[in-house]
């Protein structure tokens, strides 16, 4: 009996408030990977099973894990013009 090896996938997830509230998250390594929540718990929930779902989706086409690049955080600031 062939046994198959698990391995785990682990990659950056970047969370935020959302406007209306609850938080959202998205996925830089899986284009279109995002989600959301009413709590930061319940958001990471959804994330987990988000990137399951799209990992089972890359195997089932037979397509492969994207390549991870580089990534950190930044900070832009720029001048606003217009009513204060």
């Amino acid at each position: 009996m062939t046994r198959k090896i698990a391995r785990a996938f682990a990659c950056p997830i970047f969370y935020e408030q959302a406007a209306e509230g609850g938080s959202v998250a998205s996925v830089p390594a899986l284009p279109g990977c995002h989600t959301q929540g009413e709590t930061l718990e319940e958001t990471e929930r959804n994330v987990k099973e988000a990137i399951a779902l799209y990992l089972e989706s890359l195997a089932d086409h037979g397509e492969t894990i994207p390549e991870e690049g580089p990534s950190f955080p930044g900070r832009a600031t720029v001048p606003v013009h217009g009513p204060a």
